[in-house]
């Protein structure tokens, strides 16, 4: 999904796209313009908010657009399309406007992170990829995020390329886990694409390939002196592990200057080989060489592990990472909300027996609300786009599904969530490095309280809708109705 990678992925939508672009092209719906937002509906592991990923290759997506001839004549060979169609297709030219959240914005359920407006036609044909690029980096960006909030400051890097759904879920993801937070990574083509750190040491074939550990350690220190991190598992980790690593320290590190970086654990009881690790070292004249654990380790994990005085210094985080994998699936849906037709706004609203997928209808702006005393976020309207939010004075918001539930808001300031990457199919925005993404991440999450950010049963943050937006879907449910 990235230039850096090479590829043209205008083909790499759903057939429904293109047989509902034809339909509208060679139809008298062919001149109206189209409204689409993009939202989800639930946070993954039932978690106080998400983190939003993946901007920059859905503008890299955008600007790529076009069908090549070999397109066009598998198209064609499909016996579904029109002339007419083809014809466009061949001359196409992307023309949407596009707002979107920023990334590493925390966001949440039903508020519009991306936004497309444009011919119906293109609109329509742009689903698949703004779904797949959001949804896939936003949930890895998201689950990286608690675990480096479960790690207490310690430093988490990403380990997990090799347990990745494929190599594109590998780089991408790669990326979005330093969004969340991870301060590196074990792919180094993600590491200098973006410009982030590779991490990695050795893995316990280095070990067995030797005919001993210690062989094994003292030539993996003699050519990495200065950044010497021994794995020490392989065999034992407290009679031959630990022994051999000081004994390399004491004859290859220490008499040619240097110090150890550090060791690292990859299975058994980690919490109790840390302690014991620990006290080896410090008894050994080694207090700054540092203990790096990993093995199938996730927010969870690693919470109980530091309850239990774990002395991990930082933690090396793989397949429950990059696969999210106590909830792979984001969620987010891409549903139309308004048509354009002779300069005329028309909301439209999707209705559900479920109401959980009752969209909301129109064209939206959505804000978030921050208390002046504080700085901490109050909470987030959507209002119509028409609307403006005078923080000068109180503001009363209200709960879109128990309206008795109501608040004044005073002393606040309301900021715009959204930004603009297209006007009409021209790139208006320049993505920021990953670096510096992640730094806005963190500062944004400082933002949120305390109890927004449990992992189990955090305090509901509220998205509520402006009274003319309520109202407006309201009217448009009952008429339905009737």
């Amino acid at each position: 999904m990235s230039n850096k990678i090479g590829r043209n992925l205008t083909m790499l939508l759903d057939l429904y796209e293109m047989t509902m672009a034809n339909g509208i092209l060679t139809s008298d719906m062919k001149d109206t313009v189209a409204y689409f937002d993009m939202f989800f509906r639930r946070v993954p592991d039932e978690g106080g908010f998400a983190i939003m990923a993946g901007l920059e290759q859905l503008i890299e997506y955008f600007n790529s657009l076009s069908f090549s001839e070999e397109d066009i004549e598998y198209l064609k060979s499909l016996n579904l399309f029109s002339q007419e169609f083809l014809d466009y297709l061949k001359d196409f030219k992307f023309e949407c406007d596009v707002w979107a959240v920023p990334e590493g914005t925390p966001i949440f359920p039903q508020e519009p992170i991306v936004t497309v407006r444009g011919p119906a036609v293109q609109a329509f044909m742009v689903e698949t990829m703004v779904l797949l690029t959001v949804n896939h980096q936003s949930l890895i960006a998201t689950k990286a995020n608690r675990i480096v909030r479960a790690a207490g400051g310690r430093p988490v890097m990403e380990f997990g390329a090799r347990r990745a759904h494929g190599y594109d879920a590998s780089y991408y993801g790669a990326r979005a886990a330093i969004i969340g937070g991870c301060v590196g990574t074990s792919v180094v083509k993600t590491a200098m694409d973006f410009g982030v750190t590779p991490s990695g040491t050795m893995a316990h074939s280095w070990v067995q390939l030797y005919d001993d550990e210690y062989t094994a350690f003292k030539t993996y220190a003699e050519k990495y002196p200065d950044s010497c991190t021994l794995l020490i598992d392989t065999y034992n980790v407290l009679k031959s592990g630990v022994p051999n690593a000081i004994k390399v320290f004491d004859e290859v590190l220490k008499p040619n200057g240097f110090r150890p970086k550090g060791v690292r654990i990859d299975s058994g009881d980690i919490t109790y080989l840390t302690k014991k690790v620990r006290k080896m070292l410090d008894d050994a004249g080694y207090p700054d060489c540092k203990i790096v654990v990993s093995n199938s380790l996730d927010e969870y994990l690693i919470r109980d592990m530091i309850i239990q005085g774990a002395a991990a210094d930082s933690f090396g985080v793989g397949e429950r990472l990059i696969t999210a994998s106590s909830e792979a699936v984001f969620g987010g849906v891409y549903k139309l909300a308004a048509v354009e037709k002779d300069g005329k706004i028309i909301p439209k609203i999707k209705i559900s027996e479920n109401t959980a997928k009752i969209t909301i209808p129109g064209v939206k702006i959505p804000w978030r609300l921050y208390d002046k005393e504080t700085g901490k976020c109050i909470a987030d309207v959507i209002t119509l786009n028409h609307e403006k939010i005078d923080d000068t004075k109180p503001y009363e918001i209200f709960d879109p599904i128990h309206t008795w539930k109501k608040k004044t808001v005073e002393n606040f300031e309301a900021k715009k969530l959204q930004i603009k990457l297209f006007e009409n199919g021209k790139q208006v925005y320049a993505s920021p490095s990953v670096n510096e993404i992640a730094k806005f991440c963190k500062e944004q999450i400082e933002l949120l309280w305390d109890e927004v950010k449990r992992f189990e049963k955090p305090h509901n943050y509220y998205v509520d809708l402006s009274p003319d937006l309520w109202n407006q879907q309201h009217e448009l449910l009952n008429s339905n109705r009737k």
